[in-house]
């Protein structure tokens, strides 16, 4: 049986880590509600070619990073929506229950293990 308190728990918690890394390396853009990379803080006035190249380096690590958390955040988000939903917990393909580990592991699963990779 599917402990969804439990599992909420979890949800929360990753929610929380996922909104803490964001923001480390982000900011919430308003207009577009959508998360975007802010570069690194500069230590001195004047940069050369390297240290700009660095920079910029970064903040494709920064932008890429992004885009991962985002998307983890937003499946997050959607569990944590839908877990009082009679279909929380089933698998999207076959409509089966997600198996128990699977759903310890990645709460926010949707599919069952036969279907993971479909």
């Amino acid at each position: 049986m599917l402990d969804k308190k439990k599992i909420k728990e979890k949800l929360e918690g990753e929610r929380d880590v996922l909104l803490e890394q964001i923001q480390d390396i982000g900011k919430l853009n308003p207009e577009t509600n959508e998360w975007e990379a802010v570069p690194e803080e500069l230590n001195s006035r004047e940069s050369d070619q390297n240290d700009m190249a660095d920079r910029f380096e970064d903040f494709e690590a920064r932008s890429t990073m992004i885009k991962t958390l985002e998307a983890r955040l937003k499946s997050i988000l959607s569990s944590i929506k839908g877990i009082g939903r009679e279909s929380f917990g089933k698998c999207e393909v076959c409509k089966k229950d997600i198996e128990m580990d699977r759903m310890e592991a990645n709460p926010a699963a949707k599919t069952c293990k036969k279907h993971l990779n479909g």
